[in-house]
């Protein structure tokens, strides 16, 4: 049987997520809205926008949750320009290297795809990869299974026969979820 490996991206391959932490306490400071750095990682794999709704709901400002979404995206875009703000999970990356000669590989994140993509390229994996799903792919997010899902989808194997490597309880829970085999990266980090 055709073997799936599923990675998440940030927190998972790429050290991304102080520079997301630091991008959001930005936008919430300027937007009057309070996400603690503990909520923040509990949120994890959820997509910027829905993010943005919550912490504006919350709040009850008169705010526009995509604008404050892509203002987000902008603040974490410019972080990656500065050298080393994103780098690789040395020993994730050191199992996806090693699970390219068992089966085919993809990623499988709530980030936007443009930001995947320049996070794959930082981080020189991008090549890695048979199919790349991002929150634009899929209607429902993490803890939902979706994401896995349509990546197993794409990659045309049996979702029982992949495994998610995860970050998240939530992306854990969507593994789960999706009847997939998962490993919980964080005691290696």
């Amino acid at each position: 049987m055709k073997k799936g490996f599923i990675f998440d991206l940030d927190g998972t391959l790429a050290d991304t997520m102080p520079a997301h932490f630091a991008a959001w306490q930005e936008i919430a400071a300027r937007h009057g809205l309070h996400f603690p750095e503990e909520r923040f990682y509990s949120l994890g794999g959820v997509p910027t926008r829905k993010i943005a709704e919550l912490l504006i709901r919350e709040a009850g400002v008169a705010a526009d949750p995509l604008a404050v979404a892509l203002e987000k995206e902008e603040a974490f875009v410019a972080a990656l320009a500065r050298p080393g703000a994103v780098r690789p999970i040395q020993k994730v990356v050191d199992i996806a290297r090693a699970c390219r000669s068992h089966g085919a590989m993809a990623i499988a994140s709530g980030g936007r795809r443009h930001l995947v993509e320049r996070t794959l390229a930082l981080i020189q994996i991008a090549d890695w990869f048979h199919a790349v799903v991002t929150a634009e792919d899929t209607v429902r997010h993490k803890p939902e299974p979706d994401v896995f899902l349509e990546a197993a989808r794409r990659l045309g194997v049996d979702p029982a026969a992949c495994t998610v490597y995860e970050d998240t309880d939530l992306g854990l829970e969507a593994a789960r979820r999706a009847g997939m085999a998962f490993v919980d990266v964080r005691p290696l980090l």
